[in-house]
């Protein structure tokens, strides 16, 4: 990591092909993220039709190749998980997956049965990073259901670039959460996720998100521009409408809070369709 960088920048990708090449180009990488979607375009499985054994192995090859790659780094592995997906079979999954590498983060869906899932994985040691966040009530209540947590074990992914999609200002979402966040113990990270340009990249470091993760066009583009880091005179502009930051009770229990969102249900759906494309 650059010495004034103090945000951990990841890539968003399941080739590792693209981790190799932006470890070259910038010299270092924090950690890696992945999903069913990303997974899907990987060139080795892309026009294939695998069986559900053959593709969860494939995936694990996958994960296998970053995680060497930055064993220092995290590496999320996503959970498949439709609308009808419990809490239960999350579980039996995350615990597969976590077993697959050293440095696994497990992804579950920022909806009731992930965080029932997410509460239960926390207690038994597990690492997580809660996907398809678009609230400030969902980052809440991943906060509240993984407390007693440590720091560095959770993870929340504000999607800022699907916000953006709806006429939303998603880079103020991340600003919301990591100002309710001041008041809490900490031990929840921001991961800035569905990063499109380099001004959403740099508005998250300047904003000092604990993560940010980046496809590779993103990160190739700031490696060839030599790194360059926002300072302060920095101006994110945006015409998108302004998301406010609300007063929120982290005291109180989890499903307390107003978690359901369209786009988390559209993510799932994605992300369960295109994993289902690759299976006979």
């Amino acid at each position: 990591m650059l010495k004034n960088l103090k945000t951990k920048i990841f890539l968003d990708s399941g080739d590792p092909k693209e981790t190799k090449e932006i470890i070259n180009l910038l010299g270092f990488l924090d950690g890696q993220t992945t999903n069913p979607t990303l997974v899907g375009k990987n060139p080795g499985v892309q026009g294939q039709k695998l069986n559900k054994e053959e593709l969860l192995g494939f995936y694990k090859k996958i994960v296998k190749e970053i995680s060497q790659l930055i064993p220092s780094g995290s590496v999320s592995i996503e959970v498949y998980a439709d609308k009808n997906t419990t809490a239960e079979e999350m579980l039996d999954q995350a615990r597969e997956m976590f077993s697959w590498i050293p440095n696994a983060h497990i992804k579950f869906p920022t909806t009731k049965e992930g965080l029932l899932a997410a509460e239960q994985a926390v207690k038994e040691g597990m690492r997580i990073n809660m996907t398809l966040c678009f609230s400030q009530e969902q980052a809440a209540a991943v906060y509240v259901a993984t407390k007693g947590a440590k720091k560095g074990q959770v993870f929340v992914s504000p999607f800022v670039g699907r916000l953006d999609d709806q006429g939303k200002n998603g880079m103020q979402l991340i600003e919301n959460i990591l100002e309710m966040f001041k008041k809490s113990d900490g031990h929840v990270e921001v991961l800035t996720a569905s990063v499109r340009n380099l001004d959403h990249f740099f508005q998250a470091i300047k904003t000092r998100s604990d993560i940010i993760t980046t496809p590779f066009k993103v990160l190739k583009e700031w490696g060839e521009r030599k790194l360059p880091i926002p300072t302060d005179d920095f101006t994110y502009k945006s015409s998108l409408s302004e998301i406010p930051c609300k007063e929120i009770n982290l005291n109180q229990p989890w499903q307390n809070f107003d978690i359901q969102h369209e786009l988390t249900d559209k993510g799932i759906q994605k992300f369960s369709d295109d994993w289902n494309l690759l299976i006979i």
